[in-house]
């Protein structure tokens, strides 16, 4: 199936949902799928984001403004993760907590609305990652038009970028959360601090790259692309001091540079989905 054929798909079954509240983070595959909604749908479509500590500030500002710029209803709600304990503890499960909280919200907005459906942007390559959000779904019976359309990340970002979609190369943005390592609490507090560092590293030039939280510690992780104009004193230098600067007492660069899911290596084999570990070998 080539890639019209698979938008084509796509429209066809957000037309057959009739009615769609997306789950919408300002992410490629969240902004894609509420954009390809709203042209389908129109009024019966509408993005909802949820504001939460978890969400850096300068990625909200950006979700809400690329919602403006293409004229798509959004709402914004709140969601409480932190007040869970099971969240806050931040174990190996802890996705599944935020997103459940995020899609019960999302269940009770779409009941007052009286629409047929959330929906929400898994792809087909997320399938292959550990992502405990995906259980919290499917119990919540959340449509994934992406992956129904068999897209995946690569693809999405294509089309994205045939439509003219300013978002369409922009370096993925997992919540806060996840670059805080697991075991320890999360807490508005380090998320703070999480969120400055990484702010601070973007006013330095970079564009993907990751700050993990390990306590006192700081590591860094740049994309392979990035790496070679990092790697000089002068530039770390500025780099301990922006993320020291944030409340960090060390900072390290993480010599095999960012990869999604980082914090997922310290995890247990018998965690991993089969697809992962495959991936692995």
């Amino acid at each position: 199936m080539n890639l019209t054929e698979k938008q084509h798909r796509l429209e066809a079954r957000l037309a057959e949902l009739g009615s769609v509240l997306t789950a919408y983070s300002g992410g490629i595959d969240s902004a894609y799928l509420a954009w390809t909604a709203h042209r389908v749908l129109g009024e019966r479509a509408v993005a909802v984001i949820a504001d939460s500590a978890s969400l850096a500030r300068s990625h909200y500002r950006d979700a809400v403004a690329f919602a403006a710029e293409q004229g798509m209803r959004l709402e914004t709600v709140k969601t409480e993760e932190l007040d869970q304990e099971a969240y806050a503890a931040n174990g190996a499960d802890r996705c599944f907590h935020c997103k459940d909280e995020l899609f019960t919200v999302l269940e009770a907005e779409r009941e007052r609305r009286g629409f047929a459906a959330v929906a929400y942007g898994l792809n087909v390559d997320d399938r292959k990652d550990f992502r405990p959000g995906q259980k919290a779904a499917a119990a919540h019976r959340a449509a994934a038009p992406l992956a129904d359309a068999g897209l995946g990340k690569a693809e999405i970002r294509e089309l994205a970028r045939e439509a003219g979609l300013r978002i369409w190369d922009k370096p993925a943005s997992a919540c806060l959360s996840s670059r805080i390592e697991y075991g320890r609490r999360v807490t508005p507090e380090v998320l703070r601090m999480v969120e400055e560092a990484e702010e601070g590293l973007l006013r330095l030039g970079l564009r993907r790259f990751r700050v993990r939280h390990h306590g006192e510690m700081a590591r860094i992780e740049i994309a392979e692309e990035e790496m070679a104009g990092a790697l000089r004193p002068e530039f770390f230098k500025e780099m301990s001091t922006a993320v020291r600067a944030a409340g960090f007492h060390y900072v390290a660069v993480d010599c095999d540079g960012y990869r999604s899911g980082a914090m997922n290596e310290v995890l247990g084999m018998e965690l991993l989905p089969a697809e992962a570990l495959t991936k692995s070998l």
